[in-house]
């Protein structure tokens, strides 16, 4: 039987992708330590880019289901020295139980999961982070219930995350408006295919109006960095600010995956406000993971 893999939200269905959510909320209100579905099970993570959150956070997840997790950079395997993709995933795939990537290129997380016989998981690329996105969707639900036929003001580079906004409009039904600056739009083959779940805003103010989440990124992602001056112009007046929130209705949430750049892409007094909840998304995560990696190592 083919694995299932997990290197887009587009890879769920809309049913599955509830029922992680919740099985997340289940997970994290009633943990048993003697509940340990992936007891002698082994996580292979290959990271390309350097992070915090999806590391300890897949490592932790395993070590509480009883598996194991162990990291692989390219300094330390042949991935490194050119050993074509297809190899890799056929070699590594054989020793483990499942595959995580946090690497550059889509094309990769996409390649291993062609060639991999267990399970491949998308831990971050250049086009999409999906894995947020459960985390992210966990938080709102659990704060204010479903998020089908609300509003989401996405404000700043429409980026890999911005994309996955984009497949979540489509899963979960709500409305996305986009303001981004000409030239940092999300790829046209994403929005075509959300259809009237996207809009677009000249200004951040106006895609904020009664919105129930405003949410944002930094304005240069690991790998921008020589374009970190021209960002900084490009997106000064795209920061989300105090006009922007009360533009948003007056219960609306503030998400950031992090690291933050306060005082850039949000203001001091929005990030560490009461509307805030990008600590809680941080360490939801973790119980995301853990229901993800629990459906795709676990169902029949």
């Amino acid at each position: 039987m083919n694995p299932r893999h997990f290197t887009s939200l587009l890879d769920l269905s809309s049913e599955e992708f509830h029922f992680i959510i919740n099985r997340a909320i289940e997970l994290k209100n009633n943990r048993d330590p003697d509940y340990q579905p992936l007891k002698g099970r082994l996580l292979a993570m290959i990271f390309e880019k350097s992070s915090t959150r999806t590391r300890i956070s897949f490592e932790t997840g395993m070590a509480h289901f009883g598996g194991n997790a162990t990291f692989l950079s390219p300094r330390d395997t042949q991935l490194g020295r050119g050993e074509p993709l297809q190899d890799s995933a056929k070699v590594i795939s054989s020793m483990v139980d499942c595959i995580m990537l946090r690497t550059d290129k889509h094309e990769t997380v996409t390649t291993f999961a062609l060639h991999s016989s267990v399970p491949v998981i998308n831990g971050l690329t250049d086009q999409e982070h999906p894995c947020q996105l459960l985390a992210d969707m966990l938080t709102y639900f659990e704060c204010r219930g479903d998020i089908k036929g609300k509003t989401v003001a996405w404000i700043g580079d429409g980026n890999n995350m911005c994309q996955s906004y984009i497949h979540a409009a489509m899963l979960l039904d709500f409305t996305l408006n986009i303001a981004c600056p000409n030239g940092y739009e999300p790829h046209p083959e994403y929005v075509k295919a959300a259809g009237e779940r996207v809009r677009f805003f000249n200004s951040p103010l106006e895609a904020a109006q009664n919105a129930d989440l405003c949410v944002t990124d930094v304005w240069a992602s690991m790998g921008q960095e020589e374009e970190k001056k021209q960002r900084e112009i490009a997106f000064k007046d795209y920061q989300i600010n105090a006009a922007i929130m009360k533009a948003a209705h007056n219960d609306a949430l503030f998400m950031h995956c992090l690291p933050a750049h306060r005082g850039e892409e949000v203001t001091v007094e929005v990030l560490d406000g009461p509307q805030s909840v990008i600590f809680a998304e941080a360490e939801n995560r973790l119980h995301a993971q853990k229901a993800l990696l629990e459906f795709l190592l676990c169902r029949k």
